[in-house]
């Protein structure tokens, strides 16, 4: 399976590094020395990353073959996709990678269906699962353990345990406009950044 992992930014300094948008949040493994990723336009990789650093906060790389800031910035705006094997998990048993949550079938605690997951928003408050009912309509889901009781990636399910007027026929949550939740979303992860359940405040 392949995930987006990072964007290429802008050149930094005149031997060939670039900042990097992370998108996921285990980058010691998918963007360190030695790794080969495939690219967003294809004619421009593959990319092997020759070196990797941290300054002010952002992730510096250099990638081989690439050595001056003309270069460099001929890379600006290129997605980074990595390969994942689609039975890896996070190492947190709270975590889980958007893949594994899609389509899971979503049913209360007694059995009754809700719905099934169609999609994950990632908000900068909490991510939310995106519910499409039998009757075609759309309800959004929190993602926090208040809510969301249990992940079973066997029986492809969420258990939720919803607070009144969230799934009610008479209240739902419906979502009118998916463009205009991606906007309040901004760039959303690419599905290698593992989603975890936070906590409802």
């Amino acid at each position: 399976m392949q995930l987006v992992v990072a964007r290429i930014g802008r050149a930094h300094g005149i031997k060939g590094e670039v900042t990097v948008e992370v998108r996921t949040d285990e980058p010691e493994i998918r963007l360190g020395p030695g790794a080969v990723l495939a690219t967003e336009p294809a004619s421009t990789g593959p990319l092997t990353i020759e070196t990797g650093r941290v300054h002010s906060g952002r992730l510096l790389l250099r990638f081989e073959g690439v050595r001056d800031r003309t270069a460099a910035e001929a890379l600006r705006n290129t997605l980074l996709i990595a390969d994942v094997d689609p039975e890896e998990l996070p190492e947190d048993p709270e975590e889980f990678y958007d893949h594994q949550l899609m389509d899971l079938d979503v049913v209360l605690a007694d059995g009754t269906e809700i719905g099934r997951i169609t999609e994950i928003t990632h908000l900068p408050s909490q991510d939310l699962f995106i519910v499409e009912r039998p009757d075609g309509t759309e309800v959004m889901i929190p993602f926090v353990e208040e809510i969301v009781s249990e992940i079973d990636l066997e029986e492809q399910r969420a258990v939720i345990t919803p607070p009144p007027g969230l799934i009610d026929e008479s209240e739902a949550v419906v979502v009118s406009s998916r463009d205009e939740e991606s906007a309040a979303a901004g760039p959303g992860t690419d599905g290698s950044a593992p989603v975890e359940r936070g906590e409802d405040d």
